[in-house]
């Protein structure tokens, strides 16, 4: 980001920068030092108020600016168009890590700062592209930042190149051309992250290669060199026909008016064998393509490199490979390895390169628990709604944004308690709040920059217009708040109604279509990097910089969950790539999760920002200890719960700031007491209630979210990511002495998810499903919900056996029933002729979500080697035909006369079928003998007799 989000206390208000940080706001531009200051608009032409709409289902955007408004400008104010040459196809990428090659922040500065693609760091200049690989760090910044600071070992040139400005010729997903031109030669270099080679074309002149300092050169080979530099190895490669030259420090090739060259940096010397047979096959392009699996809860990804052979005939190269990417890989890395700010980056050989990663489900909301205080909880919504200043002034992107998730959050909440008056009064506020934004000419409006391609939120905060910072932080809060809506009125979100301008945010951010002629590709992600970068320009002698990485997961969990409830999959498919990704980062490279991304000698637990030079545990403004670590947990949503994918993790980052505070947490403790639930819910829920009367929350959120938030998770325990679900959004728990299943259905039909561990939880249309309180519901659409409440025939679900027949009711007088033995057989997992069968017809019921489960007492007297069995079968349409089939697993009988209780316990032989609601159904249950030779007998009647469990109430 290029402007502090929150001063101290963190409540809208003025905001200026402070607190700016030595080494990474210091700019080197031509030489000179160039303090940052706060962005300003004077000198922007002046915009005339009459503005172009463009019609969007019931809402639209402007093509022009507002009155007064300013769109990416410079330092100065004055408005800048993309440095871009002449072939440059598409709309501008910004947000990257080379962004400040076509973005021109700085009046004085046409080339681009330092560009940090790792392992190598580069800088455009007038005569080339210095490169350099930064293999080693220092500490800066009172010891607050480490940095592997830019170096420059040679540059990349070509005879005679004076060009007056480095423009951006093409682009991937992770890699990008820059273009040099004047004195009548011309450059192009590719570079990308990942990438150990530079590639560089050649015109008007010889192949240039300068070294900063007396190369020690031990491998000359006609057009192939090897070089040290600065104690740093290098190989350089011309065509075959076209031999270096060494001159002082400076080695030249003729390679003619279409030449190429290639420089790679080496581990060591002894590995130039393995680098040569890649030297002429050129990356031209980079692509992210990603396949999720939800029955398997997978992400697949493959990165992958188009090359061209420029000479002979090999396509292949190398790639230096992140932490994050390197522990997920399908195939075989080689034993080459390069120092980063991210830790060891691992080299892979090919053009591709697959990971896979596991999707531990993105929720909406989480249920509300009995043991929570409901009527607090309801006086708490209603104080909220009581205020007098729901939205604060200025009400710009992102204020508004965190306002409106605020309410957002609270609407399941009611409705899960039933306070049904305060969440249809909380979605009129939201929805009335995006309804103003998401029209063109109000007050607040959506502007769409052609130049550019872009939307601009008006009025705009923090540089998200003028510098086209944290649209992904802003735009996350619009789309989570239109999600809200979704779930409770599928036709808001329609297309032809408000969902095709949430869509286009959603777009703005991370639009996967290439071929889009409004937006660039993924402009807030870096796919390769695992994360997105905050500032639109980048201009930075750091380069980038990605400080509140849990507002990027926001955008990710809130674009999921909008495509879900849209029907839009390849939508959803998107929020859970981002999410997923960003998961595998943020523990590794803010919390130093595993140990080995920070240094040895860099003393914190955590960075508040990650740059591309490094990490700093200083953030964009003066905050204190809390503010630094919680600026990665905020906002805490349902969607957060990967802060506690690792829970022994997640308490020792809470341990380490209780540590560095000497006490518990002061400042946004509301946000650190939600983040303390992932590991110790009870010990958060303790906080909350010591402190719940008197505590300010953070402004984007409140007492009655985070009470209902704690207290769930007091109760349901930690984040358990060993069991996984068939569906996107699940989420599976475990207090030490149970699990408990969540579940959200989206779609318009009852959905049975099934765990992994075995457990089926059967969810309604539009509802969130779970083993431990109240969900809450919202439109269903147009499916078959099932049974209305009230409408059902079997109570709360549990049935009796009686002497012929399953009943409701249990009999008044105690009996039982004799299961006839095996008559020395195995009849393990089939039902004989002479089974137990009993039925109960004409049933409707609403599936809850649970499992079937029994209580027989059983007596086999001083019988040997006997065991009885069970089998329920489920119809639950009155058909005829069984839907749902369980064999349970036998129960081996003791030789002692005397009641034995057989349960589910013993677990499931087989299960076929899913669950549904039963409408005038039937339940069917057989009990046997698997194996022995003398009859059973089944305590029925009376108050202890056998019982059957079937997961359905009226």
């Amino acid at each position: 980001m290029a402007h502090p989000r929150y001063r101290h206390p963190a409540r809208p208000g003025p905001r200026s920068r402070l607190g700016l940080l030595a080494t990474a706001s210091a700019l080197v531009v031509g030489g000179a030092t160039l303090a940052v200051t706060g962005a300003g608009t004077g000198g922007a032409a002046p915009v005339s108020a009459e503005t172009a709409q463009v019609p969007v289902g019931s809402g639209g955007y402007t093509t022009a600016l507002p009155g007064g408004a300013s769109g990416p400008s410079d330092l100065n104010g004055n408005p800048v168009a993309p440095k871009v040459t002449d072939d440059f196809e598409g709309p501008a990428p910004t947000n990257e890590w080379w962004s400040s090659l076509i973005f021109q922040r700085y009046p004085d500065n046409p080339h681009g700062e330092n560009l940090f693609a790792h392992p190598l760091s580069y800088l455009p200049h007038e005569g080339g592209l210095n490169m350099g690989y930064p293999d080693s760090h220092q500490l800066v910044g009172e010891g607050l930042k480490y940095e592997y600071t830019a170096v420059a070992d040679l540059s990349l040139g070509v005879t005679g190149l004076e060009s007056p400005d480095t423009r951006t010729a093409d682009s991937g997903d992770w890699t990008v051309t820059a273009h040099w031109e004047g004195g009548g030669s011309t450059l192009r270099a590719t570079i990308g992250q990942g990438l150990p080679f530079a590639y560089a074309e050649t015109a008007g002149g010889d192949a240039e290669v300068t070294f900063t300092g007396t190369p020690e050169v031990w491998h000359q080979d006609g057009s192939t060199v090897g070089a040290t530099v600065n104690g740093r190895h290098y190989a350089l490669f011309a065509p075959s026909d076209a031999p270096w030259s060494l001159s002082g420090d400076t080695l030249t090739a003729d390679t003619g008016d279409e030449g190429y060259y290639s420089v790679a940096a080496l581990p060591s010397p002894e590995d130039l064998d393995a680098f040569a047979p890649y030297a002429h096959s050129f990356v031209t392009d980079s692509l992210v393509e990603y396949d999720y699996d939800e029955s398997a809860a997978t992400l697949t990804s493959t990165y992958r490199l188009e090359t061209e052979a420029r000479e002979g005939a090999e396509t292949g190269t190398l790639t230096a490979l992140y932490p994050h990417q390197w522990e997920h890989v399908t195939g075989d890395l080689t034993d080459l390895s390069y120092a980063s700010p991210r830790g060891e980056m691992r080299v892979s050989e090919g053009a591709t390169f697959t990971t896979e990663l596991t999707t531990q489900g993105i929720m909406p909301s989480l249920p509300t628990v009995d043991s929570a205080d409901h009527d607090r909880l309801a006086t708490l919504i209603d104080e909220v709604l009581a205020e007098e200043e729901l939205f604060p002034e200025p009400g710009d992107t992102y204020w508004d944004g965190k306002a409106m998730g605020r309410l957002a959050q609270l609407v399941p909440i009611a409705d899960s308690i039933g306070h049904t008056e305060a969440r249809d009064e909380l979605l009129a506020l939201v929805k009335g709040r995006l309804e103003g934004w998401l029209t063109a000419d109000g007050t607040r409006r959506f502007h769409h920059d052609q130049t550019w391609g872009t939307m601009l939120g008006f009025p705009d905060s923090f540089g998200a217009a003028t510098e086209i910072n944290d649209h992904d932080f802003h735009y996350g809060y619009f789309v989570s708040a239109a999600a809200v809506v979704a779930r409770y009125d599928r036709d808001w979100a329609d297309e032809d109604a408000w969902g095709g301008m949430i869509r286009l945010l959603i777009d703005d951010v991370a639009g996967t279509d290439p071929d889009s002629d409004m937006f660039p590709r993924l402009r807030s992600f870096s796919p390769y990097a695992g994360h997105g970068w905050a500032s639109g320009h980048a201009g930075f002698a750091a380069g980038n910089n990605q400080e509140s990485s849990s507002e990027g997961m926001h955008f990710a969990a809130a674009t999921a969950t909008f495509g879900a409830l849209t029907g839009d999959e390849e939508l959803r498919d998107l929020g859970v790539y981002l999410h997923t990704t960003q998961a595998s980062t943020i523990a590794r490279y803010w919390q130093n999760q595993g140990g080995d991304t920070f240094p040895e000698d860099f003393d914190e637990d955590v960075v508040g920002m990650v740059w591309g030079d490094g990490g700093d545990y200083r953030i964009w403004w003066d905050g204190g200890h809390e503010e630094h670590y919680g600026i990665n947990y905020l906002p805490i949503t349902a969607g957060s719960l990967y802060l506690g994918h690792d829970p022994e993790h997640a308490g020792a980052v809470h341990e380490s700031l209780v540590d560095k505070l000497g006490r518990e947490p002061e400042i946004w403790r509301d946000i650190h007491w939600a983040h303390r639930a992932l590991s110790d819910g009870e010990d958060a829920l303790r906080m909350f209630e010591e402190q719940w009367q008197t505590y300010e929350p953070e402004a984007g959120e409140s007492k009655p979210h985070t009470y209902q938030w704690v207290s769930t998770l007091a109760e349901v325990g930690n984040v358990d990511v060993s069991v996984t679900a068939d569906t996107a959004h699940y989420a599976v728990f475990d207090n030490g002495s149970e699990r408990s299943y969540t579940a959200f259905n989206p779609g318009s039909d009852p959905l049975t998810v099934t765990f992994s561990d075995g457990t089926t939880l059967r969810v309604a249309p539009g509802a969130l499903g779970s083993t431990a309180g109240e969900g809450g519901g919202g439109d269903p659409g147009d499916g078959d919900p099932g049974p209305d409440p009230g409408e059902g025939n079997v109570g709360e679900g549990t049935l009796h056996l009686g002497a012929d027949a399953l009943t409701t009711e249990p009999d008044s007088a105690e009996g039982s029933v004799t299961v006839p033995d095996a008559g020395g057989r195995n009849q393990d997992g089939t039902p004989p002729a002479d089974a137990v069968v009993l039925e109960l017809k004409d049933l409707n019921g609403s599936f809850t979500g649970g499992d079937t489960s029994f209580a027989l007492p059983v007596d086999s007297g001083n019988g040997v080697g006997n065991a009885v069995q069970v089998r329920v079968s489920y119809d639950f349409d009155g058909d005829g035909s069984h839907d749902r089939e369980e064999t349970h697993h036998y129960f081996p009988t003791n030789d002692l006369p005397g009641w034995e209780v057989y349960t589910e316990s013993q677990g499931l032989s087989s299960g076929d079928g899913q669950f549904a609601d039963l409408e005038g159904g039937s339940v069917r249950l057989e009990v046997w003998s698997a194996l022995g030779g003398q009859d059973s007998e089944i305590r029925i009647g009376g108050g202890q007799g056998a019982t059957l469990g079937i997961p359905f109430t009226d």
